[in-house]
């Protein structure tokens, strides 16, 4: 990067004006315009780094893979602009990308907290006596970078259907233990029933919702309990029942979860519940979706999108847009990405702590 660093003029998102952004030395936003800087951007839109609220690197369709294929994984949603990329929940260590200048930041869960034969093998910690569970908590909080992932919800083959994981007193301590340590709490939850006791528990955020009932999502308004609702991977349910003919109920409810998962995030929004972008990469779906995830978000009724997937997905991750002295983590388009889908698509530059991303 030359010495003087950089002068980006356009739109800058989300205020909307036209405006100048000086990029300096160390790679940082700066207040003040830098001399001799290369006009590196003239008339685009410039848009804070993507955000990923929902993926897992280190997770692929067979489970764990190997670190350098982690790094690949994040390479890819770099080179699609998601520049923060909030890890809900890895069996795999990668604390050394954290300390990669050239890839996303990453903000990890630690790993799922489960039972057992509760949720996908290997993946998450399993506890046989649910009364553990705020022990285990305090402890992934501390493997973590502030954030729990619970498996809320799971098929329970005895019933043959989704069934909550954890008692209501235990949820509500597991959480309280969280907040002690200045963690928060989220959960994969697909149903109904174990709702009420994570969102009663006070926990943080909501993964898929996609059983979420009007007075649940009035709740979760009144509380400002955050919603990530992954409708691309929702779109595997149908396939997921398919193969789950041996649970006939099962398979019908997940049919039908499919079948209003964009009516209820439209429901979500219009009450007032923050809801953000995350695609669930990691597994059966590839990273650098985040794209798909903004579409779908607006095609259910999201009146901002892209800023659920941006400027708005920052704050509520406590991480900055660009103002002066923040990293300069920045996406152009070429045309208006709030209006333009298909722009999202094709980011004219990437840039990462005022690095210009060369794609992979």
């Amino acid at each position: 990067m030359a010495s003087a660093g950089y002068l980006l003029r356009g739109v800058v998102l989300p205020s909307g004006q036209e405006s100048e952004l000086h990029v300096d030395a160390a790679g940082r936003v700066s207040a003040e315009p830098l001399p001799g800087a290369e006009v590196l951007e003239e008339g685009g839109w410039i848009v804070p780094g993507l955000v990923d609220a929902h993926c897992h690197v280190g997770l692929g369709p067979s489970g764990p893979v190997e670190l350098d294929e982690a790094e690949r994984q994040a390479i890819t949603d770099r080179d699609a602009g998601a520049l923060l990329l909030r890890d809900c929940g890895s069996p795999v260590d990668t604390r050394p990308l954290q300390v990669r200048e050239d890839l996303p930041e990453i903000i990890r869960a630690a790993r799922h907290i489960a039972r057992p034969k509760r949720y996908i093998s290997g993946l998450a910690v399993d506890l046989d006596d649910p009364a553990l569970l705020p022990e285990v908590v305090a402890e992934q909080a501390a493997a973590g970078d502030g954030w729990v992932k619970l498996v809320g919800d799971w098929i329970d083959r005895g019933v043959g259907d989704l069934a909550p994981l954890w008692p209501d007193d235990v949820l509500k301590a597991a959480v309280d233990a969280a907040h002690a340590v200045g963690a928060r709490v989220t959960a994969h939850v697909f149903g109904t029933d174990a709702l009420y006791g994570l969102i009663g528990a006070g926990l943080d955020c909501i993964e898929h919702g996609t059983g979420l009932t009007d007075d649940l999502i009035a709740d979760m308004a009144a509380r400002g309990t955050a919603l990530v609702p992954t409708l691309i991977n929702v779109d595997t349910f149908p396939g997921i029942a398919d193969n789950a003919s041996r649970y006939p109920t099962y398979a019908a409810h997940m049919r039908e979860l499919h079948r209003t998962a964009r009516e209820t995030v439209g429901k979500a929004v219009e009450a007032g519940v923050p809801v953000f972008a995350g695609t669930d990469a990691g597994g059966g779906i590839r990273h650098g979706r985040i794209a798909d995830e903004i579409a779908a978000l607006a095609a259910a009724g999201h009146p901002d999108a892209l800023g659920a997937a941006s400027w708005a997905a920052r704050e509520w991750l406590q991480r900055p847009g660009l103002e002066p002295g923040a990293p300069a983590d920045l996406v152009v388009y070429r045309t208006d990405p709030r209006t333009d889908s298909e722009a999202v698509r094709h980011p004219a530059l990437v840039m990462l702590r005022g690095r210009i991303v060369e794609a992979a």
